[in-house]
């Protein structure tokens, strides 16, 4: 068999799957070429790459799918090949016979081969013919309506209806009754037509409760076709993986070989080429049954990787220039667990609704044994074109305990401020009881998260804290670099007594009022309606109530608050604050405790003030703050004018206290 070195390979895709593949086909010598769209200007896969070309405003009917682009700039570069990632143009036989008839490599199968295994109606067909067990249904050519209910009768309900083509949970409707079926098939139909312009429809049992496991195969050209082991993708949101592992929770060393090698002969039953997936649903009896087969790499190829110790990216490369997988299946072993769960720019507390803006501070975990797959930078645009997953996020232990924990301390260390993510979500579910305990099947997110509720109190009670010491002490701060002269330990204090600053912060709408009290140079009382919590300032966290907090934040225009605290993210405002300054004693010396701006003075030479009348209001801090009397007294002098700017220690009024 020939074989054909790659040296330029342009990637046809974005993100975090263009970067993943850049950078094995750097480590194995060849050059890439990136595709970028205006909306994707400056976008980490564009300046990884050693060239990138520009292909379109931002849709991706003119750009990431527009097959003639993307040929045409891999000939004008001079690539040899082109690989289409996952998603995109990696289904499309349309595509890869495009490739092979301009001469360049398409890494992944034959056109056939994904034309064939793309349409699940012509797959499942292919797959009873090979004797691999299949979930008792109808894939027949006939798509009146009779055909299909003649069809459910026999099959019988629970079931579901299914688009012929493409994946991705698109063009699927469970069916309970007799009576949903029309009202299913219709809207399947419709939305299988306007994902994939195909309406044809098959129906399947539902199996009850399954587990979704699938297998990893691979086989060149030489004839040698074998799998790297299973990966669990049962935690499922309307059909899309969130979470998935590898090896399998359940599966016994027997079961795997027999999926494995069930796998393996559907492969082959095609003369099948290239890195591709055979999924099976795994019933509660061990039963399991025949899905679809995916022809291309998988969004969870990482986590074979992490226990198989192998590249999938390098293999796909290997096979695409003609050389054997240089393996045996004797050879492939599976080496402790992984677990891996995807980052998207979606709100969990609004039914998922995708989000995009700017992605104004992004940071990853530093633990070795956390991979980070990523395709964003801080500073970036999140377009409404694209898909909103952002990122996965992979963990690696010797059991699948020791990878739950790693990824959930992981993620407590990564955050994504300025566009909300399903982080928080992520790392509810890799703590939940069902998921720890290796239980969850493809019911899971709805069973345990069906009727999830906003944060515990709890929790939003000590996101307030947090939100008005970070804007405080950040607050004071920038009014400490902007004065001269003066120490720190006089920020918060003047003669006249304790500075009391009522801070006012939105999240989500609602605004909350907070009081906070000077009472150290570096610390405060902090007051809510549900009680109050001395924070004392430190280098690179707070302490609250004695305990050491350490908090991620990031702030943004000096109002715009975002922070990680533990696993939950917040976002606040600072939208107004003002603060009362007690007068301290007896003196009837009333001082500026800062610098700043007299905005007001509602006191006046010879006027009688009670205790607790306000006297003037200082700006400084970008919060206005009153000045109150303690003392029931009379004006004697007022030193400045309204707009008049003040020193800290400055003598702004004179009382002349009455006598008790």
């Amino acid at each position: 068999m020939t074989v054909t070195k790659i040296n330029k390979v342009l990637i046809a895709n974005r993100g975090e799957i263009a970067l993943r593949i850049m950078k094995t086909a750097q480590t194995v010598g060849i050059k890439t070429v990136a595709i970028y769209t205006e909306a994707d200007a400056g976008s980490p896969h564009q300046a990884f790459a050693d060239q990138a070309v520009l292909i379109g405003e931002g849709p991706v009917a003119d750009s990431y799918l527009n097959s003639d682009k993307i040929i045409a700039a891999a000939i004008d570069c001079g690539a040899d090949a082109i690989h289409p990632g996952y998603g995109f143009m990696s289904e499309r036989s349309d595509f890869a016979q495009a490739c092979k008839e301009a001469g360049l490599i398409f890494i992944g199968p034959s056109p056939q081969d994904i034309e064939l295994m793309g349409n699940k109606a012509a797959a499942k067909r292919k797959m009873i013919e090979a004797g691999v067990p299949c979930v008792p249904g109808y894939e027949g050519e006939d798509q009146s309506p009779d055909a299909f209910k003649q069809a459910a009768k026999s099959i019988g309900f629970p079931l579901m209806v299914k688009a012929a083509a493409g994946g991705g949970g698109k063009g699927m409707r469970l069916v309970e009754s007799e009576d949903e079926l029309a009202t299913g098939l219709e809207l399947a139909r419709s939305e299988a037509e306007n994902a994939f312009g195909n309406g044809e429809l098959i129906l399947e049992k539902a199996i009850t409760r399954p587990r979704h496991v699938e297998v990893q195969i691979f086989a060149d050209r030489l004839g040698n076709t074998l799998h790297l082991g299973e990966r669990d993708c049962s935690v499922q949101r309307r059909h899309q993986k969130v979470v998935e592992e590898a090896p399998c929770p359940v599966l016994t060393s027997d079961l795997r070989s027999t999926m494995g090698q069930v796998a393996v002969e559907s492969a082959k039953s095609i003369a099948y080429e290239g890195a591709g997936t055979v999924e099976f649903l795994l019933a509660e009896d061990s039963s399991f049954y025949f899905l679809e087969m995916n022809t291309r790499l998988q969004v969870e190829h990482p986590v074979t990787e992490e226990i198989t110790g192998r590249d999938l990216v390098a293999l796909q490369f290997a096979v695409a220039e003609g050389r054997a997988l240089g393996f045996e299946q004797s050879d492939v072993t599976l080496s402790g667990h992984a677990i891996e769960v995807r980052l998207y720019a979606e709100d969990p507390e609004q039914d998922f609704l995708p989000q995009t803006g700017d992605v104004k501070d992004w940071q990853t975990s530093k633990d070795l044994d956390v991979r980070t797959d990523e395709g964003i930078q801080t500073g970036q645009n999140l377009s409404p074109f694209y898909d909103p997953m952002l990122a996965k996020i992979i963990a690696y232990g010797d059991d699948r305990e020791e990878a739950r924990h790693s990824l959930i301390k992981g993620l407590k260390d990564t955050w994504l401020f300025g566009v909300k993510t399903n982080r928080d979500f992520l790392i509810e579910i890799l703590e939940n009881e069902t998921f720890a305990e290796g239980q969850a099947t493809t019911a899971f997110l709805q069973e345990e998260f069906g009727d999830r509720k906003n944060g515990k109190e709890e929790t939003a009670v000590r996101a307030k804290i947090v939100a008005a010491a970070l804007l405080y002490f950040s607050l004071q701060e920038n009014s400490l670099e902007k004065s001269a002269g003066v120490s720190e330990t006089l920020l918060g204090w003047g003669s006249p007594g304790f500075l009391i600053s009522q801070l006012k912060l939105s999240q989500n709408g609602d605004v909350h009022t907070v009081s906070v009290r000077q009472e150290a140079p570096d610390g405060v009382t902090i007051s809510l309606e549900q009680g109050s919590s001395y924070v004392e300032y430190l280098e690179d966290a707070l302490r609250i109530d004695g305990t050491k907090v350490v908090i991620k934040s990031f702030l943004h225009d000096e109002d715009d608050l975002y922070f990680a605290l533990d696993a939950t993210t917040h976002h606040f405002r600072h939208v107004k604050a003002v603060s009362l300054l007690e007068a301290g004693g007896s003196s009837g010396q009333i001082t500026a405790p800062m610098h700043g701006n007299i905005m007001e003075i509602t006191a006046s030479v010879g006027s009688k003030i009670k205790a607790g009348e306000r006297l003037a209001v200082l700006e400084a801090m970008k919060m206005q703050h009153e000045l109150i009397a303690d003392h029931d007294g009379v004006v004697s002098e007022i030193y400045m004018a309204a707009g008049s700017q003040v020193k800290a220690g400055d003598l702004l009024i004179s009382i002349a206290l009455n006598e008790e």
